[in-house]
């Protein structure tokens, strides 16, 4: 479904990804794993067109996306949650998601997609109308996910969903990642949390300085070397 291929992205002279291939297959859980400032958000933001790379291609479907815009992006149906969720503080929590449905403007699918939204968190339905700002760290990620879904993705990218979330609800964030899943969204995932990643994902790239220095099946990262010593806290 997503391919990028030798993607090089400069922030002025710095040159942060450099030569990033990487896919994503329909119906899977990929991770992509790496230390602070590796490159993980540059790549999301790269894939969304909010940094333009300077070569390389994108490509979403056999269809490159490298010259739209965001919002053109996300009509084509990609969506992601950002690191740091993102939400609108001062807005309620109905209008976080009726932003999230601005790609469609029937109000029949709105009211469906709300419905399959407060299904998934049910805490968003009884906070329907508080704002959004007001909420908890836990639960304005599933503010941020519901409003992901609810422009109907068929990719959904996520930008460090576990950060400054506790155990239990990093736990609870990743089984909805499983659900979504099995709904038929595929998923893209950036996260320093290796284990919790692998645990879910069926395959995993490393990025270190903005390169790929790895790339495996899941299971052979949570066992490899390198995963361990780096990520694992493994000796």
């Amino acid at each position: 479904m997503l391919q990028l291929e030798n993607v090089n992205t400069y922030y002025g002279p710095s040159h942060i990804l450099q030569n990033i291939s990487l896919e994503v297959n329909k119906g899977e859980i990929v991770c992509l794993l790496g230390a602070n400032a590796a490159g993980k958000t540059t790549t999301m933001k790269t894939i969304f067109g909010l940094v333009r790379p300077t070569n390389g291609t994108i490509q979403f479907e056999n269809s490159s996306i490298v010259k739209k815009l965001t919002g053109e992006i996300v009509k084509s149906g990609l969506a992601l949650v950002p690191e740091g969720r993102r939400v609108f503080p001062r807005m309620t929590v109905l209008e976080n998601l009726e932003l999230g449905s601005y790609p469609r403007n029937n109000r029949s699918e709105f009211e469906q997609d709300l419905e399959h939204v407060c299904q998934i968190f049910p805490r968003i339905k009884e906070r329907l109308k508080q704002s959004a700002g007001t909420m908890s760290g836990g639960e304005q990620q599933m503010l941020a996910m519901g409003r992901a879904l609810m422009s109907r993705p068929r990719l959904l990218c996520m930008d460090e969903p576990s950060m400054g979330l506790s155990p239990k609800l990093v736990e609870t964030v990743f089984e909805t990642i499983m659900q979504i899943r099995k709904e038929g969204v595929t998923v893209f995932l950036v996260e320093q949390n290796a284990s919790m990643a692998l645990n879910l994902a069926d395959r995993g790239y490393v990025l270190q300085t903005g390169q790929i220095v790895l790339s495996d099946s899941a299971q052979n990262l949570l066992t490899n070397d390198l995963v361990r010593q780096a990520y694992l806290g493994g000796a």
